[in-house]
Formats: C-alpha cells, sequence, structure tokens
C-alpha cells in the first residue's frame, strides 16, 4: 500500500466512525417515537389492574408459538407483539390489553 493509500484509507476511518456512531445512537424503536409514554400507560394500566401485564401476555403467547419477543408495545387498547418463531418466521400479535385475549397472529 503505497504511503498515499494509507493515509487517505486513515483519514475515511476517522471521519467515518463519528458520523456512523452519531446515527447509531438515534436509532428509533420500531414501535415509534412515542413509546415510552405508550409504554408508561401500560405499566400504570397492569399496576391499576386495567390491563393485562404485558409479561403475562407474552407468556401466554410463549405457550403457543415457541419463539422469543422481538418487540412490544401498547397501541390503543391493543398489545402488539412482534415474535421470532424457532423456524425463524416473524408474526405480529395483536391482544386485547384488557382481556389478554389473542386477536390475531397465528
Amino acid at each position: 500500500m503505497t504511503r498515499f493509500a494509507a493515509i487517505f484509507a486513515a483519514a475515511l476511518v476517522a471521519v467515518t466512525l463519528p458520523v456512523a456512531a452519531e446515527a447509531q445512537g438515534r436509532r428509533q424503536d420500531s414501535l415509534g417515537a412515542d413509546w415510552r409514554p405508550r409504554q408508561d400507560e401500560a405499566r400504570s394500566g397492569a399496576r391499576e389492574g386495567r390491563l393485562v401485564p404485558l409479561e403475562r401476555v407474552i407468556q401466554n403467547i410463549a405457550r403457543r408459538v415457541p419463539g422469543r419477543p422481538l418487540d412490544a408495545g401498547l397501541e390503543g387498547q391493543y398489545y402488539r407483539v412482534r415474535w421470532a418463531t424457532e423456524d425463524g418466521r416473524r408474526i405480529d400479535f395483536i391482544v386485547d390489553a384488557t382481556s389478554g385475549q389473542i386477536v390475531s397472529g397465528n
């Protein structure tokens, strides 16, 4: 590698790393920008007994479909649980947050 190429490569890395780190820090949750207030609402609703705890919803899904949650959150009166099955499929479960009943996603 020529001296010029080595200097150019080092300069490129020096410029690229901070930009990549900043972009990664701004990455948003797949549930959207307002996920935190909805998450707080889900917690308080579960504490007050108005909503089924999300943990119980995830346990019910795991009994039906082996896998793991990718993310989950409250959307209106429903929980959306994005699920990765053991065979690599992705399923979006919609669950009534007041009853825990799975509305869609099989």
